[in-house]
């Protein structure tokens, strides 16, 4: 039996809204004031949801199960899969000591943490952003910059806030191209339009991010590091974009970054050099600062032989989940296996109605278990490869695959009830709801337009599920307004960039990156005020594209 979503059951948008918020209300003043666990927090706001989707907004009670049923499988198969296996890669390097001196090598490059968060933060985590994205950056840099002696908040909370510009292009350019499979718009103009917006904030965060870590006279320390990331990260972004297409951007505007980072730091040094790595004057809720991780000792210069083995794994890593992530790759290896499990009950059963989109639009709900291309395999492959190569036995291998399951038991719980959360609003309509609200915004709709891609990745977690999401929103209200659906469409996914930082999903994956597990709500807190602001400039970059010269030439129109 279908059903047709109802987006205002009040006849009141004004009480709808709020009525379609209060899941999320939940969820987020549970984590981030109540101080309740993750997973307790995510499972209050999901029965939340379920209340008002089923008795509020009429959605069929077996439907509403299906569909958290379904957000919870994704979940777990492919989000919790990158995190058990990354985790795993990072417990056999910690427990041959290989990752003690990956943290010497890092520290040869540089001692000053400032500059050791750009080049691990921004332009490496950019780099398995381009190459993977799923929360795959986060955990990696965040279990990198712990181990470098990087306190458990600034580890978690600045690999979050450098995870941002990248995030439009990441998996090889996957939330542009799923953009632009929903909104039938160019792929390569949606692609070029994004690169008109990004690259200013690819200059902007790493500025950002030493400034929320050093403050502001931290930060002016080393301007010129920070301006040669940043430069060599957005100029590449913007020519890959705009004459070759997404698939490329990040990883080559990474590499480019790194290389030039690099080479830079031979010739320039900071006068003093940072050495602490708690976050500059701050303070939690008991008034006690931030506690640093044991420092590494800058003095000790492994040999080459270590260095070799150190970073031998992360090698392997970086090659494997480069290649998973090449699409004819993804191809052969789901020609050998996929199995795709379609939710009877839901499939084809949900249809999004005007005016969200522009003919009634039936959702599918079809799982796919294609195991052997999710990134979470190829991690899980470069893994074992590595282990074997540092003289892990096949027993002591699975022993601690075993320990590191039980290690994130909580936090693959947490993620898939908030997937269960974030499936439930979009099948239910309580997110296409909250986008109406956003899109009754008339002449400042560019603003509101941009945080609407905000509030989508903050949902669910990706910006390709954002674009998803409201793509189709994006072009009919954009036409509406006499916008150009090019423009709205790309600040749907650069908006969205910035609300990366406060998914669910990713504060999940650097704690559990960190070790720092259960302070969900701390690092909720900490970046909040980063993803609102810097949304808030992206929507005015956006506004002054649509309205001011000359700014306007930059626009692509359909």
């Amino acid at each position: 039996m279908t059903w047709n979503q109802v987006y205002d059951p009040f006849g009141s948008m004004a009480l709808s809204t709020l009525l379609a918020a209060v899941p999320i209300v939940v969820m987020l003043v549970g984590l981030g004031f109540l101080h309740m666990k993750a997973h307790v927090a995510a499972f209050a706001g999901l029965v939340a949801a379920f209340v008002i989707a089923v008795f509020i907004f009429g959605m069929p009670a077996d439907k509403a199960g299906l569909a958290a049923g379904y957000g919870a499988a994704y979940g777990l198969m492919p989000i919790g899969w990158i995190v058990l296996n990354i985790i795993f890669l990072h417990q056999l390097t910690e427990t041959n000591g290989s990752f003690t001196t990956l943290q010497h090598s890092i520290a040869g490059i540089t001692g000053d943490r400032r500059l050791q968060l750009l080049l691990i933060a921004f332009s490496f985590g950019a780099f398995f952003e381009g190459a993977a994205g799923f929360g795959t950056p986060v955990a990696v840099t965040a279990a990198l910059l712990i181990g470098l002696g990087f306190s458990p908040l600034a580890a978690s909370g600045l690999s979050l806030i450098a995870n941002t510009a990248p995030v439009a292009y990441g998996a090889l350019g996957t939330p542009v191209v799923a953009l632009a499979a929903v909104t039938g718009l160019d792929l390569l103009d949606l692609s070029a339009m994004i690169g008109r917006q990004l690259p200013f904030f690819s200059l902007i965060v790493p500025f950002w991010l030493i400034w929320a870590f050093a403050g502001w006279r931290g930060m002016l320390e080393i301007w010129p590091a920070i301006l040669v990331c940043g430069v060599s990260f957005a100029i590449p972004q913007f020519l890959v974009s705009n004459f070759h297409g997404p698939w490329l951007v990040d990883v080559v505007a990474a590499i480019v970054s790194m290389v030039c980072l690099v080479l830079f730091l031979r010739v320039w040094k900071p006068k003093k050099e940072w050495t602490s790595t708690a976050l500059r004057n701050y303070k939690g809720d008991d008034g006690s600062a931030d506690v640093a991780a044991k420092p590494v000792d800058l003095a000790l210069r492994p040999s080459t032989g270590d260095l070799v083995k150190a970073w031998l794994p992360w090698g392997i890593l970086t090659v494997f989940v480069f290649a998973w992530g090449i699409p004819q790759v993804k191809t052969a290896l789901d020609a050998l296996f996929i199995q795709k499990i379609p939710f009877e009950g839901l499939h084809n059963l949900v249809f999004k109605v005007p005016p969200v989109v522009a003919q009634p639009h039936a959702e599918a709900a079809v799982f796919n278990f294609n195991i052997l291309s999710m990134t979470g395999s190829g991690i899980f492959a470069s893994a074992v490869l590595a282990g074997l190569l540092m003289g892990y036995s096949p027993v002591a291998l699975v022993k601690i695959y075993v320990k590191t399951i039980w290690k994130v038991r909580f936090s693959l719980a947490t993620i898939a009830i908030m997937l269960a959360l974030g499936f439930l609003t979009r099948y239910s309509g309580l997110d296409a709801t909250l986008g109406l609200a956003f899109a009754m915004s008339g002449p400042f709709y560019p603003l509101f337009g941009t945080l609407l891609g905000w509030l989508g990745v903050a949902l669910t977690g990706s910006d390709t599920a954002s674009n998803v999401l409201f793509g189709g929103l994006q072009r009919i209200t954009s036409e509406q307004l006499g916008l150009s659906p090019i423009l709205m469409g790309a600040a749907n996914s650069s908006g969205g960039v910035m609300g990366k930082m406060i998914d669910a999903q990713s504060i999940v994956v650097a704690s559990t990156a960190t070790g720092w597990l259960n302070k969900e709500g701390v690092i909720l807190r900490y970046v909040f005020f980063h993803s609102l602001a810097l949304a808030v400039l992206v929507g005015l970059l956006v506004t002054m594209q649509a309205y001011v010269w000359p700014f306007t030439a930059l626009v692509i129109h359909h």
